[in-house]
């Protein structure tokens, strides 16, 4: 229950501070924090919480990266469904914390898109389904690499929570003009509860993409390295 719950207010945190700097600060008025901005805030947001409850659970934060870690060995398989579970709804918690704030100011944030993630007319840079796929697979792939990578035994000792923030900060460097960046289930479900219509559609892609991305490195991981 501790390791849970853990997941649970790493992954609200993670959607809160990730999401909220993209809807309430990344274009405000005159001047805003930019792409540069939310994806350092993706990535501080992962730091604070590696070295505030990693001991607690590990600080998934993310379905992809807890199957990732299952996949390489790394994860126990009767805590994986829990683990999910307790990501999922704290992502939505952080969404509805989100909506009432990014709306107190009449503000219509489901138009604005509410930071949830697309493909095609919906992607910010207009890419494709096919590339919104390759990119969500390949920037999740690589995550994972870097997390079971950073966190194995023989790594460096202390230093997992940065490489792995700054892993996430690079992923939204390259990705956001493609997908808004998901490489997270979580993200992606919270977002799209409350945009529905086309981000429900499609929210297909960044539930399947990241899992596969994840299952992928995590055989890598142990085929080649463990």
């Amino acid at each position: 229950m501790k390791a849970n719950l853990a997941e649970f207010f790493g992954t609200f945190w993670l959607v809160l501070g990730g999401c909220g700097s993209a809807v309430l600060a990344a274009a405000f008025p005159d001047v805003g924090i930019g792409l540069l901005g939310v994806s350092l805030a993706f990535g501080l947001t992962v730091v604070t919480m590696a070295y505030g409850i990693g001991h607690i659970s590990g600080a998934h934060l993310n379905p992809a990266v807890s199957i990732g870690l299952l996949v390489a060995g790394r994860f126990e398989g009767k805590s994986l469904l829990p683990y999910i579970v307790s990501q999922v709804l704290g992502g939505i918690a952080a969404a509805a914390v989100l909506y009432f704030i990014a709306t107190g100011n009449g503000t219509d944030v489901i138009a604005g898109g509410f930071a949830a993630n697309g493909y095609g007319e919906h992607s910010p840079g207009g890419y494709s389904m096919t590339a919104a796929l390759v990119c969500e697979v390949v920037m999740t792939f690589m995550f994972l690499l870097v997390i079971i990578g950073a966190t194995d035994e023989r790594a460096p000792k202390g230093f997992g929570g940065l490489a792995i923030g700054l892993m996430l900060a690079l992923i939204h460097l390259i990705s956001i003009p493609v997908t808004n960046t998901s490489v997270n289930p979580a993200r992606s479900i919270s977002q799209a509860v409350f945009v529905g219509d086309w981000a429900i559609s499609q929210l297909w892609l960044f539930i399947v993409a990241p899992i596969i991305g994840a299952a992928l490195a995590g055989i890598v991981y142990k085929a080649v390295w463990k």
